[in-house]
């Protein structure tokens, strides 16, 4: 097997250990540990949490001391230990902790599987930009055929998402073992402490038109963690209902949510004309309106046929409310920022955006989640209103707030490509 399809392979398996619980897991929580809505919002900003570090410190770890490959594998080792014991969690406190673990080390993994891509395709003589691309879309489609497997296996309101991860994690590691050690090029500039852990970035917030951008990388952050948590408890709890307990969408919500992925896929291709043509202000206002389409269509959809075609053009406004901010995001960065705080400059929007944003948009919704909750029965159509006030007025202040004057010739069809 040559080093591109084993690449391939370990961004399918990365990616199937994530979609072998993310979506699903607030549905376990619910529905079989009687969990409320602050509790799982608790649990799942763990990821959140960990994102505001741990990448960096991992980092750290694999330029210095360790090979990334050797750092990647350990780490899903003991991701696979933290996995199995968590099946046998039934408290919240306890859940929090051992996910938190679970985080600190899997997070740490996406970041290092892109370097190790990197260094083997250059290693290998491959054009990086062409190639890993190719490579990355395995991610998604791991993810994809972990959420139809854990749906179709009657996995999504048991433990048993669990062992599927915790088995993954091992597999994934035994097969990093296949991969040439990777080392830290012994040319590179010694940084100092702030360069190494990004601090650099933040020379950006001199400029009044970054802290507004960063601003609303946390709060768009916010709508992301709000669709992950609770979409898959929102479709379980249609069971409740006599006339819809036999419906497909109640046996197999994840197959419904894969939708959302698919369509990621798609308008991923769609942002290189609407960003030279439109600019990233009016992709953002489009992102934003997208996120409170998507929650309004998700509050009047049901499992009827009407209701269905509501839900599925929801899960369709996806693509276009994920990619039009955080692909593009990245690409603005990319444009906005000089070569030498570029890489700071992308790690600290991630961590906007998968650490504050993920953090806020958990804990936050958890007890939005509860609020409306009267007697065990969630009034998911007033929960998912909030949400699409929220996202809708961000798109309304933003309009106002961000000052930006889009030059189409600074995106050029080599850094959008890239």
């Amino acid at each position: 097997m040559n080093i591109v399809n084993r690449l391939k392979v370990l961004s399918f398996l990365q990616y199937f250990i994530w979609g072998s619980w993310l979506t699903t897991f607030s549905s376990y929580m619910i529905d079989t540990l009687h969990f409320s809505g602050a509790e799982v919002g608790l649990v799942y900003s763990a990821n959140g949490i960990a994102a505001l570090f741990m990448p960096s410190l991992i980092g750290i770890i694999a330029d210095k001391w360790i090979p990334a490959n050797r750092v990647f594998m350990i780490c899903h080792l003991i991701c696979a230990v933290v996995l199995f014991y968590t099946t046998s969690i039934s408290d919240a406190g306890s859940m929090f902790v051992f996910m938190l673990l679970n985080a600190m080390l899997f997070i740490p993994t996406i970041a290092l599987l892109n370097s190790i891509s990197y260094f083997c395709l250059e290693q290998n003589h491959f054009d990086t930009v062409s190639t890993f691309p190719k490579i990355r879309i395995y991610g998604t489609i791991g993810f994809i055929v972990a959420m139809w497997s854990v749906s179709l296996l009657g996995f999504e309101l048991s433990n048993m998402q669990l062992y599927l991860a915790a088995g993954s994690s091992v597999l994934i590691a035994l097969f990093s073992m296949l991969l040439p050690k990777v080392s830290s090029s012994k040319k590179e500039k010694k940084k100092n402490w702030a360069e190494t852990l990004g601090l650099d970035a933040f020379v950006l917030f001199k400029q009044p038109k970054m802290i507004v951008f960063f601003i609303f990388a946390i709060l768009l952050g916010a709508t992301l963690q709000i669709s992950n948590t609770f979409s898959s408890p929102y479709l379980h709890d249609f069971s409740l209902l006599p006339e819809y307990q036999d419906s497909l969408i109640v046996k197999y919500p994840s197959i419904l949510l894969s939708v959302s992925q698919m369509a990621e896929v798609f308008c991923l291709l769609l942002i290189p004309f609407f960003l030279r043509k439109y600019g990233i202000k009016r992709i953002m206002i489009i992102s934003m309106v997208a996120w409170s389409l998507r929650f309004i269509l998700l509050a009047f959809g049901d499992p009827s046929p009407f209701g269905f075609m509501l839900l599925l053009i929801a899960m369709l406004v996806y693509g276009c409310a994920f990619d039009f901010f955080n692909i593009s995001g990245s690409l603005f960065i990319e444009t906005e920022t000089n070569s030498d705080i570029r890489a700071s400059a992308q790690g600290l929007f991630m961590t906007m955006v998968n650490g504050f944003g993920a953090y806020f948009g958990s804990v936050i919704s958890g007890h939005i989640v509860d609020y409306f909750t009267v007697n065990g029965t969630k009034n998911w159509t007033s929960i998912w209103l909030v949400f699409a006030v929220y996202a809708l007025m961000l798109a309304v202040i933003f309009v106002f707030s961000f000052k930006y004057k889009h030059e189409p010739e600074r995106f050029k069809a080599d850094i959008i490509n890239h």
